[in-house]
């Protein structure tokens, strides 16, 4: 009796604990599936474990619902996937000696790739030879850089002016009327250096060949126009007055006799230097502004290395006659008022040769010139623009208030 009590009631048992078994699996079922619903879709094709595991599984291969797999299959996909990460693994040790996988981020834009010490950065404009040992193709580097922008009819002007500076000067010409070799008549036009654009102005040239990286071998760079009398003027002379005065941007006092715009740039007897002066009523809201101080013209400035460095990135690729320029340098060294000068004891005679007006096209019956004429002025207003919307701009993610008309900050 006991017996058959016994039977009966593990009869009934099953069905209790088969019915336990399936509600335990729907649970399951349903509480994975509102896990996993609720995170995001992922996309991954590869499922990292921990290393001392298995590397990779490729998860494409899993999620093939057409095809059917064990265990034993899967296994053998993973140590498929741990030979060929221990591959590709082996391959980049090899690869950290070769030369070609260098990434070095302090290097220059670029250049990243190279190691430093191949790195040359800068250049210059100095002559090679084609043949002997390379180190022994300079007997003199010049120290400093001045460029003239000609035509040919300015020729005899050009070579008095370059007779003005010695050997410690490299010479570069930009021929806007694109005749080079007819200057060969010239001893040093053979050692000069010759760029030919024809009808482009002297900072046209200036932005395209000029770039700091490239004449950072001189402390001094002259940017000249080619109508300029230098009977009074000696370069090595104004380089010492330069450095004498710390005049990081200048220029040679202008002869006064001549018409003048700027009071500033007039050349003053008895004086090495001046660097403010006093002009119209209402023209200097602040003294130590132009056209009052820390002013030069642009027909015959000289920059210091570091000047020119930032006066370079302020020119505009399209404002090609410099209008507005003078009145912007300020903006490169600081303070202003006190590195910005005119050299009054080496002082040249502006000749106001309107060559380059001869190259405009005539417009509606109207001379060349006065083409010429309208767009330098149309450039002054684009580029005064340009510089308020910047400076606002900036001033305004900085959350401060511009400068007022002192140059004070509000």
């Amino acid at each position: 009796m006991s017996k058959l009590g016994n039977l009966r009631s593990g009869v009934v048992r099953k069905p209790n604990e088969t019915m336990r078994l399936l509600v335990t699996i729907f649970v399951g079922v349903v509480f994975g599936f509102f896990i996993g619903v609720s995170f995001p879709t992922l996309t991954l094709t590869r499922f990292n474990l921990p290393s001392s595991l298995i590397p990779s599984i490729d998860l494409s291969y899993i999620e093939d619902r057409n095809s059917a797999f064990s265990t034993q299959s899967l296994w053998q996909h993973a140590w498929s996937s741990v030979i060929r990460q221990n591959r590709s693994q082996t391959a980049e040790s090899r690869n950290l000696t070769d030369t070609t996988k260098i990434w070095v981020p302090t290097n220059p834009r670029g250049a990243e790739r190279l190691p430093p010490s191949i790195i040359a950065s800068e250049s210059d404009f100095y002559l090679r030879r084609l043949w002997g040992k390379p180190s022994e193709d300079l007997t003199i580097k010049p120290k400093y850089l001045v460029t003239f922008t000609v035509g040919l009819n300015q020729k005899e002007n050009i070579d008095a002016a370059v007779k003005k500076f010695s050997d410690n000067f490299t010479i570069l010409l930009f021929h806007y009327d694109g005749l080079t070799t007819e200057w060969d008549e010239f001893e040093w036009s053979k050692r000069a250096i010759h760029v030919s654009a024809r009808k482009q102005t002297k900072w046209w040239y200036a932005k395209r060949f000029l770039h700091p990286d490239i004449v950072a071998s001189y402390d001094y760079i002259f940017i000249w126009d080619e109508d300029l009398g230098v009977e009074h003027f000696d370069a090595e002379e104004y380089i010492k007055l330069v450095r004498k005065h710390g005049l990081e941007i200048s220029q040679p006092g202008v002869d006064p006799d001549r018409a003048l715009t700027w009071q500033m740039t007039k050349r003053r007897d008895g004086r090495e230097v001046h660097k403010e002066t006093k002009e119209k009523p209402g023209w200097c809201a602040n003294p130590h502004l132009p056209p009052c101080a820390a002013f030069v013209e642009i027909m015959a400035p000289v920059f210091s290395r570091e000047a020119w460095r930032c006066v370079w990135h302020m020119l505009q690729n399209d404002l090609v006659h410099g209008w507005g320029l003078d009145f912007a340098l300020r903006r490169c060294v600081e303070p202003a008022h006190e590195k910005i000068g005119v050299v009054d004891s080496q002082w040249i005679v502006h000749q106001s040769v309107p060559s380059l007006g001869t190259q405009g096209q005539s417009v509606d019956g109207k001379a060349p010139w006065l083409g010429v004429r309208e767009r330098c002025r149309k450039e002054w207003t684009m580029f005064q623009g340009r510089m308020a919307s910047a400076e606002k701009k900036y001033y305004i993610e900085l959350g401060i208030n511009p400068p007022n008309a002192t140059g004070r900050l509000q």
